[in-house]
């Protein structure tokens, strides 16, 4: 069987290439969702019944803003780090950088997705359906965004070993 990681006949560079174009389209796809959560976000402040919100719910929208607002940049982050390092010969490292801020850019996505939620539920029924429903949409993110990726490298992983077949065994040592 071969590997799916060397039978592309690519170079290191091409190699490279392939990866932070699959990276952009990964954000592409997650900076539109964070566009439209921030900008949800940004309106509240301007509507009428946001004054009515008590230090709790105050504290979880600035929070909650701030994250989103922080999500969006590291999720733009490798087009800035991309423009600024162009042609310097460090696409490998750009990569590797990269992805770190789209996964900590996830991690941020998931707490103010579970802020925004937190504080509509809050509002709409209450302190504890708020920190309920928040803590299972946490959850899933968790689920979905981590455990599903880990347990499926898992998988993928006790395929190839299956596939390679039992260890070959060392010759005896000679000396």
């Amino acid at each position: 069987m071969t590997d799916p990681m060397t039978d592309r006949h690519e170079t290191p560079l091409e190699r490279a290439d392939r990866n932070f174009l699959e990276l952009l389209q990964e954000l592409r796809v997650i900076q539109t969702g964070v566009q439209i959560l921030f900008a949800f976000l940004l309106t509240l402040a301007f509507t009428q019944r946001f004054t009515g919100l008590d230090a709790v719910q105050r504290g979880t929208y600035v929070t909650t803003l701030l994250l989103a607002c922080a999500a969006a940049i590291l999720f733009t982050a490798p087009a800035a780090l991309h423009r600024a390092l162009f042609r310097r010969g460090v696409k490998r490292l750009l990569v590797d950088v990269s992805s770190r801020l789209a996964g900590a850019g996830l991690v941020l996505l998931a707490l103010a997705l579970t802020g925004a939620v937190l504080l509509v539920v809050d509002v709409v029924l209450g302190r504890a359906a708020g920190v309920a429903v928040a803590a299972c949409v946490l959850a899933f993110c968790a689920a979905v965004w981590a455990l599903l990726p880990f347990g499926l490298r898992r998988k993928a992983a006790a395929r190839r070993s299956r596939a390679a077949g039992p260890p070959r065994e060392r010759p005896p040592d000679p000396g």
